[in-house]
């Protein structure tokens, strides 16, 4: 079991006072006391605490199921047993908000029904910044702030006497995003930061209710990938202010502000100078396509020499693109498709090759092995990584037999490669999600050392998706609202009088790869039908848009609008057939490449028309894609900041045509 994580005080601040009269009575009392932000385990909180304040058995806290503040009181008898000085603890004072469980103060007579020989306790109060939605900023001589949570709650208001207001803003700003009302320039609305989106996936696509929309304002990056419908009340009540939760803002003002909930996320609407304009083109009729059967093993053992190298790989490639790996032939044709093996490489060379790469694997598997419980407690990282890590592997794909059961040996070798990435790539470490990418390459190597190197070349190409700034996400979504408006105008016109138009629904299939979307094997024939790099780059941006192309006349003709938009994306789950999905994806790129007068937007999208020297090395597939035998298609040098899945053609420049401005 993990380490619980000890809080951390980002901001303290002694001499904020609370007025127990809001008039300016005589008989009123100042309770002073202390203000700080705390992170413990991932979340960031708010809490107030009089100085005199020993006793923690009543506050004002948010609970964990629900944004609503209230006052409650621990019963002893739920505790009787608590020896007084663990009671009084600094971790078990604040912890007991995620470890306690309370109920209901009884108020009795008016009076608050407690014996404590000291009721200043009763001005404690701590919430998550998520519960947050405004802040009035005022000044009578010093400054006052007064939060107002998400359902309505008004706190107390917490007086600067001494100064320290805007230091404890700055601070807060480093977790939420803080913008002034349009209205009221005393009142500040706040928005969830980047940090908890990028680093909060826990229960990841995991739920499939409705209803939970009170967890998605905890965790709103966690909530749109669980369930579409569930955004749908945070983005509009983000969006307004308390004051004003009867008037809508633009549509203007909306996406900005769904940019600040992807920082960085920038789909531009007008046009600029050095930006293209794409207008209605004519794209011809879309052709038929034929898929094949799987490749058997029959037919793979064809394409190896006696020494064991692949030939006529480009061929092959077509074969595994029309249709597919039997399931036998995946354990090893998986290896060269994730560039684990070189398809140029003979059986002696892959077997060195893998002597030696599990020599580094366990290497590497040692270092966290070995670490002590006392280096890990100084070691917050880890410790984070371990616990994410420990909560995703106990519920990924646990339906599926190779991780269902109790201890089941699956599952320890998915803890084990996701730890071990994390000492090859400390950077990043483990997010949230991940673990969604590991699950099917465990399932089809059977082996610990062989999963982590082909996970390692995945992870190379999803790298960007998973970072803070998440500018894969940002890249793919630009890309995908640029083919779809090229292939069907009039849907994306009515997307966009949706407020839809940033296609904010697809963000979980770009994410995970459709992870979730498809039945496991299916996910698998998606996978590596993708992995071939065929018929060109980006393919998967086009599955995007042959899903939205079958499901565009229903959203138009039931004249679906945001929340509807959101909620049957989400349903589609489970419900798509990939057959069909690649084949109409593969008619649509078939579609685009006989357009005449293609963006030149379009073209850097999809890699076509791509200006290449051809060499005695490189071999042309039947989708004219010029590739190698020996290398992987795909860069891994993640420090050019390529964007989309790292090829090489797509290096983002604030200059180049990959930026595309849409008028309508």
């Amino acid at each position: 079991m993990a380490a619980t994580t000890p809080p951390k005080v980002v901001f303290e601040h002694e001499g904020v006072f609370i007025h127990s009269s809001p008039d300016e009575s005589e008989d009123q009392d100042l309770i002073s006391g202390f203000l700080r932000i705390v992170d413990k385990d991932g979340e960031t909180l708010v809490e107030y605490k009089p100085l005199e304040d020993a006793d923690p058995s009543n506050m004002l806290c948010a609970c964990k199921d629900s944004s609503s503040v209230v006052e409650w009181t621990q019963s002893l008898e739920d505790n009787p047993h608590r020896p007084i000085d663990h009671q009084l603890s600094y971790e078990t004072e604040w912890d007991m908000i995620n470890a306690v469980s309370f109920r209901r103060k009884v108020h009795a007579h008016g009076d608050g029904g407690s014996n404590h020989t000291n009721d200043r306790n009763k001005w404690a109060f701590s919430f998550n910044v998520c519960d947050l939605r405004s802040i009035t900023v005022k000044c009578e001589g010093w400054s006052y702030i007064t939060f107002r949570l998400k359902d309505g709650t008004a706190l107390p208001a917490i007086h600067f006497h001494q100064g320290g207001s805007t230091a404890f803003l700055d601070s807060l700003r480093k977790s939420v995003q803080i913008n002034e009302s349009p209205d009221d320039e005393s009142v500040l609305i706040v928005s969830t930061y980047c940090k908890t989106f990028s680093q909060s996936f826990e229960n990841l696509l995991d739920d499939t209710n409705y209803g939970l929309v009170q967890k998605f304002k905890k965790d709103p990056y966690t909530t749109t990938l669980g369930g579409f419908s569930k955004v749908t009340n945070y983005l509009f009540d983000a969006f307004r202010a308390p004051e004003l939760e009867c008037h809508q803002r633009p549509a203007e003002e909306v996406a900005d502000l769904l940019g600040e909930l992807i920082p960085g996320l920038e789909i531009n609407q007008q046009e600029e100078p050095g930006f293209e304009v794409i207008t209605r083109l004519d794209l011809g009729p879309r052709p038929e396509v034929q898929r094949r059967g799987p490749v058997t093993m029959e037919e793979w053992a064809k394409y190896q020499d006696s020494e064991g190298r692949i030939t006529n790989v480009p061929h092959l490639k077509d074969l595994i693109f029309k249709g597919g790996l039997c399931h036998a032939v995946r354990r090893e044709a998986w290896k060269f498709l994730l560039s684990y093996f070189s398809w140029n490489s003979t059986h002696e060379e892959r077997k060195l090759l893998q002597k030696r790469k599990t020599d580094e694997y366990f290497i590497m598997k040692l270092q966290w092995k070995s670490v002590s419980e006392e280096q890990e407690r100084r070691n917050s990282r880890l410790r984070d990584y371990r616990s994410l890590i420990e909560k995703d592997v106990n519920r990924t794909d646990r339906n599926n037999k190779f991780y269902e059961g109790l201890d089941n040996p699956g599952l320890i070798l998915l803890h084990d490669i996701l730890m071990t990435y994390c000492m090859y790539d400390f950077d990043l470490g483990y997010v949230q999600g991940m673990s969604d990418l590991l699950s099917p390459i465990l399932f089809v190597m059977e082996n610990e050392v062989d999963a982590f190197w082909c996970f390692v070349s995945f992870m190379d190409e999803m790298h960007e998706n998973f970072e803070e700034q998440m500018q894969g996400m940002k890249t793919q979504l630009i890309q995908l609202s640029t083919l779809l408006r090229l292939l069907d105008l009039a849907f994306w016109n009515y997307l966009e009088a949706q407020d839809s138009g940033y296609l904010y629904f697809c963000f979980r299939w770009l994410l995970i790869r459709f992870k979730r979307e498809l039945q496991f094997q299916d996910v698998l024939r998606l996978w590596e039908v993708m992995w071939t790099r065929l018929p060109c780059q980006n393919f998967h941006l086009l599955v995007c848009c042959a899903i939205l192309d079958s499901e565009k006349q229903k959203i138009m003709d039931r004249k679906y609008g945001f929340n509807e938009i959101l909620k049957h994306i989400n349903e589609l789950s489970m419900k798509l057939d990939i057959e069909e999905i690649l084949s109409k994806s593969e008619a649509i790129c078939m579609q685009i490449k006989n357009c005449k007068d293609l963006p030149h937007s379009v073209s850097e999208i999809l890699g076509l028309n791509t200006v290449t020297e051809p060499s005695a090395a490189l071999e042309t597939s039947e989708y004219g894609i010029l590739e190698s035998p020996q290398t992987s298609p795909r860069s891994t040098n993640r420090q050019d900041h390529f964007v989309s899945n790292g090829h090489s053609h797509l290096k983002e420049t604030t200059h180049n045509g990959c930026k595309v401005a849409f008028i309508s």
